[in-house]
């Protein structure tokens, strides 16, 4: 039941370029809350503010619709997808003008709660490798020690 919770906010019609704010983006995707808000606490771009107040806003959502702990969260999915372009018009010479796009974005962040896996699933990774590594003894597969000597040898 709680897998399933998601928690959204958005800030549309950012006054920033999306190619700047998915620089930003890139270097939050996927991590926990609070090690992302505290990376873009050290970012001196110009998205950081508003991808820094997304989080915090999704965060709240989290916080008072479901009560869930900022340890647990994390971003799952984050992104800067295109708004509209505000055209202006910039003055030139002899009487010309050329045009001058202001582009603009859509931030959003999801963030989901990270399950703990059961114990038994993380023993199984371990039980595995080790039952995989028993079908020949140790150094079985490497090279006998003289020929690496006799490599190394020839090689001066």
């Amino acid at each position: 039941m709680a897998e399933d919770r998601e928690f959204k906010a958005c800030h549309r019609f950012a006054r920033i370029s999306p190619r700047k704010a998915r620089y930003v983006m890139d270097l939050v995707r996927g991590l926990p809350v609070e090690q992302a808000l505290n990376d873009l606490k050290f970012s001196l771009k110009r998205a950081t503010p508003m991808i820094s107040k997304v989080i915090r806003s999704a965060l709240a959502n989290a916080t008072q619709e479901a009560g869930l702990e900022v340890a647990n969260l994390f971003i799952s999915q984050a992104l800067v997808d295109v708004g509209p372009r505000i055209k202006r018009w910039k003055p030139r010479a002899m009487g010309r003008a050329y045009p001058r796009m202001r582009r603009t974005c859509h931030i959003s962040v999801i963030l989901r709660e990270r399950q703990a896996a059961p114990k038994a699933a993380r023993r199984a990774p371990a039980t595995a490798g080790a039952v995989a590594g028993t079908g020949a003894p140790e150094g079985a597969g490497a090279e006998p020690a003289g020929s690496a000597e006799s490599s190394e040898k020839g090689a001066r």
